[in-house]
């Protein structure tokens, strides 16, 4: 094995920066002659605007300028884009409302933006915002999932009736009706997935900047994918032709989904940065971030399974409300059917499935892609089903997994919802978990605990997930507006060193490292000398960003295959220089060799011939730096079960995670120490929703009432154990690095594991999430 190459849990090469305070965030960004931005918003969930006086606002002091929407369509600045397009019952495709950069007739919720005023600093931006007269007429709205497809509910707009804005099934209805009315026992649970704000670290920012001698705008931000950022504002917003348009998203903070997407914000800065000829800046407080990010989750469920006497699944029905706020965002509707319902087989042999999902308007933030995107929500309805299928017939949940598990022998598996699982050994997953956690020895503990007065529980989860999001040409058969492939470039230095240029992002998931771990295992070089380079359209690749657990199962092997080219072309720079025939040359950790001689040249060696091409092979180009690109297969298919054991308090409701076991099939590992904090972040996820997150709006007035800390409870160090991690890897075929993506998992697996060892330890059928003390009280109080 090469030093610090694949499989070394080296330390994090980027954390030297971000713990001496060095880390460079869009918010540390400050040009020359820079302005200031502040959006007014709509106090109001739904209202017609019915005028906007603007000129005391623009008077005031120290402000520059103000501007309403029909000042950017005077401009022909597009809308902001839903790239999603789905096709639903009877053929027809998803109904995608426009949505302006700043809303002119009617705002749909609370935080809607109706103006900007740009400023000398922020706080003269504040007040210059106080001056603008909005005379609004007052609508009814709906913020509720299951009410906002009900008759007499308020309608968000004309083009989704009732709405909906899409009506999607898909399995074979008939196949498991028929299931159901033959089985000899169904179970059922209704359930709610709840509605998640992000809340990356670092809030969402961005800076614009306009160059007048090249007529060229350059955009710092917060971005998971910065080429898609540019792509999205120059071909559909019209904000600049894309090659006189630079976005650089620098160190960011978190993203998990949120950043992700093209937002107001980020479109009026680099607009209103050329319309006044001055940098803009604008950053979100933590109470803008509540308001106006992407939202994740919220999907009202009803789910069945039918089984035979022995306890094997024969058919699964669903039946659910997705929410999608009250316009459409980037990835919208894809989320709750083709990323939701792909993966709803699960590990199991399930024959039928069949779901219908409903996407409905409602007058809330926008409903998109969150951490896991889609998956949790499969997971967390089917895990919660498969406990409630095994409480029907009387078996223990590890049991009933067992009997319906897909066999490793089976793989690849074809699933009844179009994925094709290429590898995964779901019982050596579930039985290395059960170990770890010692099953075997709960009913002891849970005796002892009821000595103390405690209610003790233990609740499983078998996940898989589909990630390493590409290939091009299935996404584009369901949709999707774009190519997910990724690409890579790999330049030596005349001295030996490397630069790699991806087009992936990172925002904390160690991709100076992994990446550079990576080129030294391929190219013996050592890893201090390789440096990693994301973020800027001007610098790097063209990629498609992060997001989706895709950057080492995709943007990893388009830099694997960049080696492997400057592997190629150095055998040749090497055979000419050894004096042998290219067909002889072996590489190995670093250096050309002649076969069976000792006569051997360095890779720097190469390269530094490669720039001063005195003695050189004829016909081969000078320098060594290649570019790559990746478009896989198929998606890779992470998986693994996880067990959590809970202790209650019943007089109280106060919970404790006593255990949390994780295995976890990720392939190999480039660097185990990171995929273990990755695993960590995951589960702090999955576990914050469970028991604490729960975004809530105002039925009545349709005020976001969870708008800060104070109401929206977040995971902190002491409502989380010591994990228990250990992996169980397989291979997958379609992945040459046989890597599958593990920044998701924790997030997927978690909710259904902790919920299921609540309700084991009450002793009830199903509790909602978030499992709040009060929640739990409640329902120990009504269990007696």
């Amino acid at each position: 094995m090469v030093e610090n190459g694949i499989g070394a849990s080296l330390r994090r090469k980027e954390d030297n920066r971000f713990l001496t305070g060095k880390g460079n965030y869009t918010d540390d960004i400050n040009r020359p002659g820079q302005t200031y931005a502040y959006l007014l918003r709509s106090p109001h969930a739904h209202a017609n605007i019915n005028s906007m006086d603007i000129s005391a606002a623009k008077s005031a002091a120290g402000v520059v300028a103000v501007f309403v929407g029909q000042d950017l369509v005077a401009d022909a600045v597009g809308g902001l884009v839903c790239g999603a397009s789905v096709t639903g019952k009877g053929g027809e495709v998803n109904k995608t409302p426009p949505r302006n950069v700043l809303t002119m007739d009617k705002v749909r919720f609370v935080g809607d933006p109706i103006a900007v005023v740009i400023a000398e600093t922020l706080a003269q931006a504040k007040d210059g915002a106080e001056l603008i007269a909005v005379d609004y007429g007052e609508l009814p709205s709906v913020v509720s999932t299951s009410a906002a497809d009900k008759p007499g509910a308020p309608q968000l707009h004309e083009e989704c009736p009732d709405n909906v804005a899409l009506d999607w099934e898909l399995g074979d209805k008939a196949a498991v009706d028929a299931a159901f009315a033959a089985a000899a026992k169904t179970a059922s649970v209704d359930l709610i997935n709840n509605r998640m704000v992000t809340n990356p670290m670092e809030p969402r920012a961005a800076v614009g900047e306009y160059n007048s001698g090249t007529d060229e705008i350059t955009l710092y931000m917060t971005s998971q994918n910065p080429h898609v950022h540019r792509l999205v504002m120059s071909a559909f917003m019209n904000i600049a032709p894309e090659h006189k348009f630079r976005v650089v998203a620098p160190d960011v903070g978190g993203g998990f989904g949120s950043k992700i997407f093209t937002y107001n914000e980020e479109a009026i800065c680099a607009w209103a940065a050329k319309k006044i000829n001055r940098p803009v800046k604008w950053t979100a407080d933590r109470s803008e971030a509540f308001l106006s990010d992407a939202h994740g989750r919220d999907h009202v469920t009803k789910a069945e399974m039918a089984m035979d006497a022995d306890g094997k699944f024969l058919a699964m029905r669903v039946s659910s409300h997705a929410n999608m706020g009250a316009y459409l965002q980037l990835f919208s509707v894809s989320i709750p059917t083709l990323f939701h319902g792909f993966l709803l087989a699960g590990q199991y042999t399930t024959p039928a499935i069949y779901l219908e999902s409903r996407s409905v308007m409602t007058n809330t933030a926008p409903v998109d892609a969150a951490r896991g995107a889609g998956r949790p929500e499969a997971t967390y309805l089917l895990e919660r089903l498969v406990d409630v299928s095994a409480l029907e017939m009387g078996l223990d949940p590890a049991e009933i997994r067992r009997r319906n598990f897909i066999k490793a022998d089976q793989m690849p598996y074809q699933t009844p919802v179009v994925q094709c699982y290429d590898s995964g050994d779901y019982d050596a997953s579930l039985d290395k978990a059960l170990a770890n956690a010692d099953y075997d020895g709960f009913a002891a503990r849970r005796d002892e605990a009821k000595g103390r007065g405690k209610l003790r529980g233990i609740g499983l989860s078998a996940y898989i997930e589909a990630c390493g999001v590409a290939p091009s040409a299935a996404v584009g058969s369901l949709g999707v507006g774009v190519g997910l492939w990724e690409s890579a470039q790999v330049r030596f230095n005349p001295t030996g060193g490397v630069t790699v240029f991806t087009g992936t992002h990172s925002h904390g998931q160690g991709h100076e490292t992994a990446f550079a771990q990576l080129v030294t295992e391929r190219l013996g070089v050592p890893v201090e000398n390789v440096e990693v380079v994301h973020g800027d359209t001007d610098k790097g690749q063209f990629g498609m960003g992060t997001y989706g657990s895709r950057s080492l199962p995709v943007g990893g092997v388009a830099i694997a295959n960049a080696c492997d080219k400057i592997i190629a072309k150095g055998k040749k720079i090497a055979a000419h220089s050894l004096e042998a025939a290219e067909d002889d040359i072996d590489f190995a950790e670093g250096n050309f060799t002649v076969a069976g001689t000792d006569k051997t040249m360095n890779i720097a060696e190469v390269a530094f011939t490669a720039y001063v091409p005195h003695n050189y092979p004829e016909g081969v180009e000078p320098g060594l730096d290649e570019i790559a690109f990746f478009d896989p297969l198929n998606f890779s298919f992470p998986a693994g079960a996880h067990v959590c054991e809970i202790e209650i308090d019943p007089a109280t409701g106060t919970l404790e995670i006593v255990n949390y076991t994780a295995v976890d099939d990720f392939g190999v590992l480039v660097n185990p120490m990171i995929v273990e904090g990755q695993v960590h972040g995951g589960l702090a996820h999955g576990i914050g929703q469970a028991l604490l997150e729960g975004c809530v709006y105002d039925e009545d007035s349709g005020q976001l009432t969870t708008g800060s800390f104070q109401d929206y409870c977040m995971p902190r160090a002491d409502n989380l154990p010591s994990f228990n991690v250990d992996y169980a890897p397989t291979v997958p075929i379609h992945n040459p690095l046989g890597v599958k993506g593990c920044g998701e998992a924790g997030a997927i697996a978690a909710p259904p594991a902790v919920i299921n060892a609540i309700v084991n330890a009450l002793g009830i059928k199903h509790l909602d999430m978030p499992a709040t003390s009060e929640k739990v009280w409640r329902a120990a109080q009504a269990a007696g």
